[in-house]
């Protein structure tokens, strides 16, 4: 899970979802936002889908998605558009992440309308009825995903009741963001009941959290070292932080707690090696 708005270049988005289809990893991720949040000027962003659909057309194997995409961006026809293209591109490998927004400097900036959390997440529920009406009953809109009978819908928060609900209406998934073990627990717990009560499957319940790894206790100072340097300020380690096997420890503590799939923010884009890393954690987590 990359933050894309921190000034990722299209060669480093390149040399990252190589990396991350030889390192065996699941998918690529990215934020999707038009300004920098950490890094600030001139830390920028590439369009989120723009970027997903090159990069599909680069790689075989590994899954693509943006955690999230929010509404106040684009009307619901034209990213329900964008998913399906990069959907053919990629051969049947994107997922859609969206949610309300929250970043109002951004909003300013670009002239996006903000609005208030409620109408927010008012436009949430309906650009997902309308997403999901074109990719699944309108006949007049073509062509269809190659997924069927649609692509993945993640919807993200903190398993509050108006966000779980739209999630169990419409979404396969829904993502969390940077629980501890308990609230991974008690936030998978809503979104189960929920959708045991509104009578349909569960919803895969995962969570985007920040990562730092390595193989030594060194190697993984120098991570943060890094981190602080390239943001310009010293930070609080992100929740999950240590060497492989501490990191692969703590990541089977939140799968007890019931997380399915774990996005794991990359903090320093700039680390291929320790994408490289990433790939031994999920290894030793899948044995």
């Amino acid at each position: 899970m990359i933050e894309g708005q921190e000034g990722v270049t299209w060669q480093q988005w390149l040399a990252l979802a190589q990396t991350t289809e030889a390192a065996g990893l699941e998918g690529l991720f990215r934020s999707d936002h038009y300004r920098s949040i950490v890094r600030g000027e001139p830390a920028g962003a590439l369009d989120a889908w723009a970027t997903l659909a090159a990069l599909a057309a680069r790689t075989e194997r590994i899954r693509l998605g943006t955690m999230v995409s929010p509404v106040t961006f684009r009307p619901a026809s034209v990213l329900a558009k964008n998913v399906v293209t990069v959907d053919h591109v990629s051969g049947g490998r994107v997922e859609l992440g969206i949610g309300a927004g929250w970043y109002e400097r951004e909003h300013d900036t670009y002239g996006f309308p903000f609005r208030t959390a409620r109408d927010r997440v008012d436009e949430l529920d309906l650009q997902l009825a309308e997403i999901t009406r074109q990719w699944t009953k309108a006949e007049d809109v073509q062509p269809r995903s190659v997924q069927h009978p649609r692509p993945p819908i993640i919807v993200g928060g903190r398993a509050k009741p108006r966000t779980v609900a739209i999630a169990v209406r419409y979404a396969d998934e829904y993502n969390t963001v940077s629980p501890s073990v308990d609230e991974a627990r008690e936030r998978a717990r809503r979104v189960a009941d929920a959708a045991r009560e509104a009578g349909r499957e569960p919803l895969r319940f995962s969570m985007m959290i920040g990562c730092v790894v390595g193989r030594d206790a060194g190697e993984v100072a120098d991570r943060l070292a890094a981190i602080d340097a390239a943001t310009g300020r010293q930070a609080e380690p992100p929740p999950i932080a240590g060497t492989l096997e501490e990191v692969v420890d703590r990541l089977r503590q939140y799968e007890a707690a019931g997380v399915e799939r774990a996005m794991l923010q990359h903090l320093h884009h700039e680390d291929l090696e320790m994408v490289a890393l990433l790939g031994d954690v999920a290894d030793a987590l899948r044995r």
